[in-house]
């Protein structure tokens, strides 16, 4: 790890297989955690290249624990976090709408490192037992279209670097490579970076997958369409510039978006935002979420059609009705 630290504070760059397997060394114990730390540091100061993001994920994707549920065709929404926002879970809960909906939803999630709350700790505050259970999976998907993975169960490297991750407490690039490693390989993603040159890396590296996706970017530094300002969708061979007024919804504020100071804050927020007793600016923001995810489905459908079904998923407590309906299939 000497030599290879020392090529990388002198601006080298690694090899995608040499990457893959620096990855798996991390995994297997053979650094210590201040060499891990000190490799975490360097992408931290600059940036990661193409060939090393590819090999990091080539490592996880060789090492996971493989989830077959392709039947489904599942769609993901997910955030690679480190915005430094502190939102509540806007992502988890667009994916309860987009699942209330009718579209199957495999959500990947993992304990908050750079926020207070991640999807696994809003999920574990309602009680939800995590599993690698193939088959309680899928019957939660047939019973309400919605099946939760925990990422350290699946992922070993991503369980070996939690306790480094969780200690800097910053974004490192591992927020980069959760999104990129579900283990069902969903066939659908939307996914929210926090800057524009994540946005570029991501929709080049997807370009040679069989992922259907959009990335999403407000830019005032979000990961995900926040509402506070303009932000940028892009596909497969396009993208477009939104603002909020341009989608039918008010703008909002950063204060309205906070996701409290500890999980259960963050949790009791959650709920409102299910119970429809949360705020405008809040129901807004997951509707617009779950709508750009619903179009990743279903791109020949209007951002406008994308938004009165998650109203409706939403407003009829469908979306509540999965969240109820999965903590049962998980806990029995």
């Amino acid at each position: 790890m000497k030599d290879i630290l020392y090529r990388l504070f002198e601006h080298q760059y690694l090899g995608r297989e040499e990457a893959r397997r620096i990855l798996q060394s991390i995994t297997a114990g053979q650094y210590t955690e201040a060499q891990v730390a000190s490799l975490i540091t360097v992408f931290l100061m600059r940036n990661i290249s193409p060939e090393e993001l590819a090999g990091f994920r080539d490592a996880l994707l060789d090492m996971r624990l493989p989830v077959d549920l392709s039947e489904y065709t599942p769609l993901d929404i997910v955030g690679t976090g480190g915005d430094g926002k502190n939102t509540f879970n806007i992502s988890t809960a667009a994916c309860l709408i987009v699942a209330g909906a009718g579209y199957p939803v495999v959500k990947h999630g993992n304990y908050g490192a750079t926020s207070v709350s991640g999807a696994s700790n809003v999920m574990e505050q309602h009680g939800l037992h995590f599993t690698t259970d193939v088959n309680l999976h899928r019957r939660s998907l047939e019973a309400c279209r919605f099946a939760y993975l925990h990422a350290p169960l699946f992922n070993p490297a991503l369980k070996a670097v939690a306790g480094v991750r969780k200690n800097l407490g910053v974004r490192t690039f591992f927020n980069m490579l959760g999104p990129l490693v579900n283990p069902v390989l969903p066939a659908y993603q939307l996914l929210g970076v926090y800057n524009l040159p994540l946005m570029r890396l991501y929709n080049y590296t997807y370009q040679d997958s069989s992922t259907r996706y959009a990335i999403v970017h407000s830019l005032d530094g979000y990961d995900e369409i926040s509402l506070t300002g303009e932000f940028k969708v892009v596909m497969k061979n396009r993208e477009k510039l939104y603002t909020p007024e341009m989608i039918g919804l008010a703008r909002c504020t950063e204060s309205e978006l906070e996701g409290g100071q500890t999980p259960e804050e963050a949790s009791r927020l959650f709920d409102r935002v299910l119970r429809c007793e949360a705020t405008e600016a809040q129901l807004n923001c997951v509707l617009a979420n779950a709508a750009f995810a619903i179009r990743v489905v279903c791109p020949e459908k209007s951002v406008a059609e994308c938004l009165e079904e998650a109203r409706n998923s939403l407003f009829s407590g469908r979306a509540r009705d999965v969240l109820h309906k999965s903590i049962s299939i998980y806990n029995k």
